[in-house]
């Protein structure tokens, strides 16, 4: 179903729900937009939502805007529980010259992200908030995730679902992380196309 910005947040809550698409369709903005809906016109303990956010920082690479925080598009997220990690997202396929580059950088990311997940696991909150969740699915196993997921009460994610990043060496890469992004999205309650 394609994502409709004027649906009510309030169903989201209590539910499993993912945006899904290409990069600069808002699904960043979109998931700030929730935790924002949570502290400002819920009143949830922001202490009771935790943020995982796996997206690079925002920049634009080959003329193309790529990556974005949560606390980008809503900073007093940052009141809420933000989980983090040591340094920063490595964009995989822009960042590499290589195939080896690439699962270099992808093995990274796998290293941080689910580092968090794992904490996340022994250490539940209510609200689970995971801003671009392709990034660890490149590598990580996507039982870790269902079991972060399972641990809350309320899922809010987002993942990259298209194929604007690519170049040659990327194509295996990029048809697998699509097919398990697409395995995840039918496996998520409420899920929603962004463009």
């Amino acid at each position: 179903m394609r994502y409709n910005p004027s649906l009510n947040f309030e169903s989201y809550i209590g539910h499993y729900t993912i945006l899904y698409g290409e990069i600069n369709t808002k699904k960043t903005f979109y998931t700030a937009n929730f935790i924002q809906f949570l502290i400002e016109a819920k009143h949830f303990d922001p202490k009771q939502i935790s943020i995982l956010d796996f997206a690079p920082p925002l920049k634009v690479i080959k003329g193309i805007k790529i990556g974005g925080k949560i606390k980008d598009f809503y900073e007093n997220s940052i009141i809420c529980n933000y989980l983090y990690f040591e340094g920063e997202i490595i964009p995989p396929r822009f960042k590499a010259r290589n195939r080896k580059e690439l699962y270099e950088n992808a093995c990274k990311n796998y290293k941080k992200t689910s580092k968090l997940l794992k904490f996340f696991n022994n250490n539940p909150t209510e609200v689970l908030i995971i801003n671009d969740i392709s990034i660890y699915l490149h590598i990580g196993n996507k039982n870790l995730l269902l079991n972060a997921i399972e641990n809350s009460k309320t899922f809010f994610g987002n993942s990259y679902y298209g194929s604007t990043i690519k170049s040659d060496f990327t194509s295996l890469f990029s048809l697998r992380e699509k097919r398990i992004v697409g395995n995840l999205i039918k496996q998520i309650e409420f899920s929603y196309f962004t463009g």
